[in-house]
């Protein structure tokens, strides 16, 4: 299976990716720096992808869900609710990409800082 690695201060996480054209594309991308953005309980940033958005795209997905934002060119890694979330899930700000999921803890993302420095590599 394909995997990424994100790193960003003391946080590292690993990716697991899906065989899908968007996970493809941004694995051939890497590596790649960017700056984090945050929303709610997601950590988002941009990549130098751009995609269209896929027929199983989706709104709403359990935390630790990777997604690509296509209105945003961005990677967003939930990791509990958004401000627009009704329940425990992640709601997303539009439909997005599902490319994997994060191996391991999701929640460590929550000390990923705005504006701080991300790097993406492919494992």
């Amino acid at each position: 299976m394909a995997r990424l690695q994100i790193r960003s201060g003391e946080v590292s996480i690993t990716i697991e990716l899906l065989d899908t054209p968007t996970a493809r594309a941004l694995r051939a991308a890497a590596p790649f720096e960017s700056r984090a953005s945050t929303w709610g309980e997601e950590v988002y940033f941009t990549t130098p992808v751009t995609v269209a958005l896929e027929a199983e795209a989706r709104q709403t997905v359990a935390p630790g869900t990777v997604c690509f934002w296509t209105e945003g060119d961005a990677l967003a890694l939930p990791f509990g609710r958004t401000p627009i979330s009704t329940d425990e899930q992640s709601t997303l700000a539009n439909p997005c990409n599902v490319l994997g999921h994060i191996v391991g803890d999701c929640r460590v993302l929550a000390n990923v800082r705005p504006g701080a420095a991300i790097r993406v590599e492919a494992d």
